[in-house]
């Protein structure tokens, strides 16, 4: 099984940034490997079977961040930040943090 976290950060006030809704796919197939959403304290960590893993495959890491800003009544240019990436052990841990503000982001990764 392989382990996906992220953790999101409003860069405009330095908080977290909790309950956005979050979906990867597996580009090359279609699939939808999940869904799910940050807690509320900007985290996720979920687990993903080995099996739905394809080394070969690249993935694609959502964050619908539109609601996150309404709900804030902060107008937004950026409402959806799409992390495109490969995940070449099935059995890996990916981490994939975003800094967030209503015209940017910044995401690095490590593993």
């Amino acid at each position: 099984m392989a382990t996906l976290t992220s953790h999101t950060l409003n860069g405009s006030d330095g908080t977290h940034a909790g309950d956005i809704a979050v979906t990867l796919t597996n580009l090359t197939n279609g699939a939808v490997v999940l869904t799910a959403a940050m807690d509320s304290g900007g985290r996720l960590s979920e687990i993903i079977p080995a099996d739905h893993i394809d080394p070969m495959a690249i993935y694609e890491l959502v964050f619908d961040t539109s609601p996150y800003w309404s709900a804030r009544n902060t107008p937004a240019t950026i409402t959806q930040i799409a992390l495109r990436f490969a995940m070449p052990d099935p059995e890996g841990a990916y981490h994939m943090p975003v800094i967030l503000n209503p015209n940017s982001y910044s995401m690095w990764t490590s593993r």
